[in-house]
């Protein structure tokens, strides 16, 4: 199947079914439930301890993580998150699958693809259609909790799959590389708030609201579709990419969905928005609200 290839950067419910079903989740398989959610809205380690996919862990985003940063989920450094990941069960050579319970089908799970790949894991999938399309063509859910054993995971940054504050700036200028925006339409715009903040976007960015590449139902489009989504957008795969969006997680899905397109090596802007709106000049937060108001 095609959608499984390029290092299976997506699996099928059927296809993990059958793993679950063969018992091959274990020390070489690990599906790990990325889900997070709003406080005031959802909890999801709740809903993890209530359901999930049968020798399934939960993959706690607000653990693994920078906690000294003044930004949301910024990357956690070599040693946490080998820490973190080996206590999951996840060595150097397991197969890992992650998903999300979010109801648009996939939105945590590829910012943890994103992290595994970062970390220089390339045996890493995502859930395709998310834990909504698991529930919904009957496989099977569980409320008991594994116990993985722990093991030995040794990460080393990929640099290049990561862009500082200081990139993006000297990019402004130097245009090394194309930006794409994954926020909706209105905040990349600034025509409304980015929660909470004042929102709009960096210069020279392209909007591709990462729901793009979404089909009704929550699945990825396919490949000749998301390709058409960056044809019409004028962003050629062929050069080089970075992904932003507002706390560097919806920033993942375009990483992902050009990942499918055969390029591996789009850079997320981790700071993103939260960041940029608090460090970058004034005349580097592009608005129509602001040209509105002059």
């Amino acid at each position: 199947m095609a959608r499984q290839g390029l290092s299976r950067a997506l699996v099928t419910a059927s296809w993990l079914a059958e793993a679950v079903r063969a018992g091959r989740v274990g020390a070489g398989l690990r599906v790990l439930d990325a889900s997070w959610y709003p406080p005031k809205e959802r909890n999801a380690r709740q809903e993890f301890k209530e359901r999930h996919i049968p020798g399934a862990s939960f993959f706690d985003i607000e653990e693994c993580r920078d906690k000294s940063s003044p930004y949301d989920f910024m990357l956690p450094s070599e040693s946490h998150f080998a820490d973190y990941v080996g206590g999951l069960g996840v060595s150097n050579d397991t197969h890992v699958v992650v998903y999300d319970g979010d109801e648009v089908g996939t939105f945590y799970a590829p910012r943890a693809w994103w992290m595994f790949r970062a970390f220089g894991h390339k045996e890493v999938s995502v859930l395709n259609g998310g834990f909504k399309n698991w529930l919904k063509e009957g496989h099977p859910v569980t409320a008991e909790v594994s116990q993985p054993t722990p093991a030995v995971f040794k990460a080393r940054l990929n640099r290049a799959l990561v862009k500082t504050f200081e990139e993006m700036v000297q990019n402004v200028s130097s245009l090394k590389f194309q930006v794409v925006d994954s926020r909706p339409e209105g905040r990349f715009r600034g025509t409304e708030l980015d929660q909470g903040l004042e929102s709009g976007h960096i210069p020279g960015a392209v909007n591709i609201p990462f729901h793009s590449f979404l089909s009704e139902t929550g699945h990825e489009k396919s490949i000749e579709e998301i390709q058409e989504i960056f044809r019409e957008k004028k962003v050629d795969l062929s050069k080089p990419l970075t992904a932003t969006c507002r706390k560097g997680v919806t920033a993942c899905q375009i990483a992902l969905a050009a990942f499918l397109c055969g390029k591996r090596d789009v850079a997320v802007y981790d700071g993103s928005w939260s960041e940029w709106f608090h460090r970058a000049p004034p005349h580097y937060k592009v608005s129509e609200a602001k040209r509105s108001k002059a």
